[in-house]
């Protein structure tokens, strides 16, 4: 049977203690190493990043003050801050393992110890330090995903827009669930962002995790987390997003495709605030605020066999519709404006004018990727443009309209063979970029992705 964990270090200058610690863990690890001189430590510190440390307090002839662990303790802290470090000392010196603990050590055990209480010490502290960093992971790529996405400002003066703004500035400081609504590339993201953004749980990173471009499989291990063996491929112990937001905010986008039958099971976790890892008998507790997103009309969530009620319920405290580009026409020259100075900028390209006639082309189009499509014509244009001014001939609209007739397909009116002509359309139309014919599409990046899988595109 292979062991939970990796490698445990045990430092103590007892052999003694240290062989009945071998021994008394190898059951939990795969390799259990013992130093007697401590400043080895910081040499197998730098090869390598044991799971759990264990170390004694005293080390010099006579000595029973603890600084010598203390300052171990602290160098080691120092080269790995996610060390989970239990500290072994005798009855007599609690307070000083106390203190030990202020300064970063998760336990202690005290000498004479009993084998269970000492295998279950260091179980918990192996697995809390894999827990920290897989939140610190997660962390990390939320703060690189919000970096991004801060370019991309909530943009446009129209009465549509103030009004979205107006329930962001209103909903943001509570802790109401809030769930947008809105076409593909309307900037429900951004709108999620900046309710964070707003909010009491800003000094945290929010999680975000996209739904319509998760695996179906993936959907309990990605939202809930999983223990170590709980099936197969699961090789170690994974935080789940929900876990990972703790005292945060969780996007949910694309919520409209989490199945039918795992919709109970968040709003289990929604209402008691706890999670139960694929795995585990035991929930954890859970502190997060969730901004939800779909492309999905009201109607067809109102589907008791599509979303369930009572969810919805949960999720829909607060409701921001996102209006279509093609319905806020006048906050079409700020968005190019925005995104052609941007893009000018990160091409080292020099700033052009837009001329009155390809302006007036490009506020008329009905924009079916919306800002999204937008942003991406405006980068393309930047690319391509060669005069001193902008053409309507640098950006990548279709001179068809946008719904191809039945001549162009063929007049094949089969449903799967239309589905895959129009991606294949799409696809060479924009050079087999992804993004941009998602866009053309009016799908997300995942949605499309399922569905040149499903044709064998």
């Amino acid at each position: 049977m292979s062991q939970p964990f990796d490698f445990a270090l045990v430092v103590d200058d007892d052999p003694d203690i240290a062989l009945a610690a071998r021994l008394a863990l190898r059951e939990l690890f795969a390799r259990v190493e013992t130093l007697t001189a401590p400043d080895e430590l910081a040499t197998v510190l730098k090869k390598d990043s044991p799971d759990v440390i264990l170390l004694d307090l005293n080390f010099e002839r006579g000595a029973t003050d603890g600084s010598e662990g203390l300052e171990q303790l602290g160098r080691i802290m120092k080269l790995d801050p996610d060390a989970a470090v239990v500290i072994i000392t005798a009855h007599g010196a609690v307070s000083v393992a106390v203190e030990a603990i202020k300064r970063g050590a998760s336990d202690f055990v005290a000498k004479p110890w009993g084998n269970e209480r000492l295998a279950a010490t260091v179980r918990s502290a192996a697995a809390l330090r894999r827990t920290r960093i897989e939140a610190r992971l997660e962390r990390e790529r939320s703060t690189e995903i919000g970096q991004s996405s801060a370019e991309t400002p909530l943009l446009g003066k129209s009465d549509a827009m103030s009004r979205v703004r107006q329930l962001i500035e209103r909903a943001a400081p509570t802790d109401a669930n809030v769930l947008i609504l809105g076409e593909n590339g309307t900037g429900k993201e951004i709108v999620a962002r900046e309710i964070h953004r707003l909010s009491r749980r800003a000094g945290k990173p929010m999680v975000a995790i996209d739904l319509g471009a998760t695996s179906e499989s993936l959907f309990e291990s990605e939202l809930f987390g999983h223990m170590k063996g709980a099936f197969t491929g699961a090789s170690s112990d994974r935080l789940g997003r929900l876990k990972a937001a703790d005292h945060s905010t969780l996007f949910l986008d694309e919520i409209g495709n989490l199945p039918l039958h795992l919709q109970p099971k968040l709003l289990t976790a929604l209402e008691q605030r706890q999670v139960v890892p694929v795995g585990a008998n035991k929930a954890v507790p859970i502190d997060v605020r969730v901004v939800a997103a779909t492309n999905l009309s009201a109607e067809k969530l109102s589907d008791e066999n599509r979303f369930r009620q009572d969810l919805l319920f949960r999720l829909n405290t607060i409701e921001i519709h996102l209006p279509a580009l093609r319905a806020r026409r006048e906050d079409i020259p700020v968005l190019l404006e925005h995104y052609l100075s941007q893009y000018a900028r990160k091409y080292d390209k020099p700033v052009r004018e837009l001329g009155g006639d390809a302006l007036d082309l490009l506020v008329n189009y009905d924009w079916p990727g919306n800002v999204r499509a937008l942003r991406h014509a405006a980068e393309r244009a930047v690319i391509l443009a060669d005069g001193d001014s902008y053409r309507i001939e640098d950006f990548p609209l279709p001179s068809r309209p946008d719904a191809p007739s039945l001549q162009l397909l063929g007049g094949n009116l089969n449903l799967d063979q239309l589905e895959k002509q129009m991606i294949e359309r799409a696809l060479r139309m924009h050079h087999f970029n992804i993004s941009l014919a998602a866009s053309e599409l009016g799908l997300s990046r995942g949605a499309l992705y399922r569905r040149m899988e499903k044709h064998g595109l």
